[in-house]
């Protein structure tokens, strides 16, 4: 489940029945656990894609959880109708969210969302499902299809836990979980990790790989010196300091306590700024007190998206050797940010990090440690620090990467040509 971090959407309750306007070609509804104001990386994603698509060509419905009371139950959000359920409590912190009711709304939504599915589906006449991520969506999304088989039925695979971890916590449903693979009539992964695994867990047919993007003018632009500046003194930035910095989930699968180990190796000047906020915050200020590195680990909790470019700017290295990863949005924007990147080959990492040692065929985009390696951490700190001529390589050939495959007109373009179209056409097909 995406990180519960509320943004403001600035949209209002629809006020008049979609039945009566104009058909759209096309209607898709949506199965997503979370959306926004809550963001992640697959809630970016799908409001991404949705609002570069036009209403008169599809228009999608969703259907996700409320959580907050203060959400109303329908709203338009771009090109999305949003429709919301579920246990709900005003302003909920998110230690409120593991608390009773509102944990019940991960198991709640399996099965209410695909009955409130079947409901809407009477009156919106919908032409295909779209489920986001197997284990939150998949569930509710096969039981739709289970007993509407005329309707197409995508899956999207965005997952960044490890695969047992998620097959652990699916096995009350582990049946219908698998389902969710096998009934579908296409799999887009954002990963070829994720691809192998939707394979394996039987879907029939051949995935399609299409990452997420990244808004490449917002991360590459060039800030006013002044700007830059102010952050820095914010920071207590000094002229010989080197700052690490992390944009991610306070989470054990993301490897933030291996670069507090590698402080301890590393010379005084090396500070460490940490963007996010989740469960693991406290245990890694505890990990920082007891190496005596706390004065050089910065938790800056959540830092709005728009802000984060700067953080990039004025960080020399981007790190996170995280222990698994579906893909990791964090690190595209790095590398279009121009800040070179540390990172473990694990997951979806492999599509885009290609270490010069390692992957000596490939034009170099990062470098590369093993999981759980902070001697090798301080390493590369090191060698990014005293090889110039390697790191403007890196970042050069990162950032051509970036606008060559991730750009989100680049994604959109394949979505609509490698999967709604087909996906589509299935209807067309049956009718």
């Amino acid at each position: 489940m995406a990180t519960v971090r509320k943004i403001k959407t600035g949209t209002t309750t629809p006020k008049r029945d979609k039945t009566t306007a104009s058909r759209p070609k096309k209607r898709a509804l949506i199965f997503s656990m979370t959306y926004q104001p809550f963001v992640g990386g697959a809630e970016v994603a799908v409001r991404e894609i949705t609002d570069r698509v036009s209403k008169d060509e599809i228009e999608f419905h969703m259907i996700t959880l409320r959580f907050d009371s203060a959400l109303p139950e329908v709203e338009q959000i771009g090109n999305v109708l949003v429709h919301r359920i579920g246990f709900a409590r005003p302003h909920p912190s998110p230690e409120g969210l593991k608390q009773f009711p509102l944990h019940l709304n991960k198991l709640y939504y399996q099965v209410a969302a695909a009955l409130r599915a079947s409901l809407l589906h009477r009156k919106y006449h919908y032409d295909a499902t779209w489920a986001i991520m197997a284990h939150s969506a998949g569930v509710p999304a096969a039981l739709f299809k289970m007993s509407h088989p005329q309707v197409p039925y995508l899956l999207t695979l965005q997952e960044g836990d490890p695969v047992e971890h998620i097959k652990r916590v699916m096995l009350p449903l582990y049946p219908l979980f698998v389902r969710a693979f096998k009934r579908a009539d296409q799999l887009q992964a954002i990963s070829t990790h994720l691809a192998s695994w939707g394979t394996a867990m039987g879907f029939h047919g051949k995935p399609v790989v299409i990452p997420n993007g990244v808004d490449i003018n917002r991360f590459s632009k060039e800030y006013p010196r002044r700007e830059l500046e102010e952050l820095k003194q914010k920071l207590d930035k000094k002229v010989n300091s080197i700052f690490l910095v992390t944009t991610s989930r306070l989470v054990e699968k993301n490897g933030i306590d291996t670069v507090i180990h590698a402080l301890v190796k590393l010379p005084p000047q090396v500070s460490f700024l940490v963007l996010g906020e989740g469960p693991e915050e406290e245990r890694l200020k505890a990990l920082a007190r007891n190496l005596g590195v706390m004065s050089r680990v910065r938790f800056l909790g959540h830092v709005p998206q728009k802000e984060i470019p700067k953080y990039l700017k004025v960080s020399e290295i981007f790190i996170r050797p995280s222990r698994s990863e579906g893909m990791g949005n964090s690190f595209i924007e790095a590398m279009a940010s121009g800040t070179p990147v540390i990172a473990t080959q694990v997951g979806g990492i492999t599509d885009f990090i290609f270490d010069p040692d390692r992957n000596p065929d490939v034009k170099p985009t990062g470098l590369a440690v093993d999981v759980d390696d902070s001697a090798a951490v301080a390493e590369q700190v090191l060698r990014y620090s005293s090889d110039v001529l390697l790191r403007r390589e890196i970042t050069d050939n990162a950032h051509a990467l970036v606008e060559a495959r991730y750009d989100w007109k680049l994604i959109v373009r394949a979505m609509h040509e490698k999967v709604f179209t087909p996906l589509f056409s299935k209807t067309t097909a049956r009718k």
